[in-house]
C-alpha cells in the first residue's frame, strides 16, 4: 500500500488523499470519524491534510518534528496558491 500511495503522491496530493480515504481507515482514525473537515482539507489544503494523516498514523502529533511536517505541508499549499497567482499576474493587471 505504501508504494501505491507514493505513486499517487507524485501524481497529486488530492489523488493520494482520496485513495487513502477510500482504501484505508487512516483518515477516519485521524479525524475521529468526521467527514467534513477532511473534505474541506482535501479541497483547500491537500498537502497539509495528507501530511496530517500520515504523521498521525505514524505515531501521533507528539513533539516538534510531526508538527514541522504538517507546517511544511501548509507552506507547500500556500506557496502553490501564491505561485499560481504570481504566474498569472499579467491576466489581472
Amino acid at each position: 500500500m505504501c508504494c501505491i500511495l507514493s505513486i499517487l503522491f507524485l501524481i497529486g496530493p488530492r489523488a493520494a488523499f482520496i485513495a487513502t480515504w477510500l482504501f484505508t481507515d487512516r483518515v477516519g482514525r485521524a479525524f475521529e470519524g468526521e467527514w467534513l473537515l477532511p473534505l474541506l482539507g482535501v479541497i483547500f489544503l491537500p498537502f497539509t491534510t495528507l501530511f496530517y494523516v500520515l504523521v498521525w498514523q505514524s505515531g501521533g502529533l507528539q513533539g516538534v518534528l510531526p508538527w514541522a511536517l504538517v507546517a511544511l505541508g501548509f507552506i507547500i499549499d500556500i506557496s502553490s496558491y501564491t505561485g499560481s497567482l504570481w504566474g498569472n499576474r499579467e491576466r489581472f493587471g
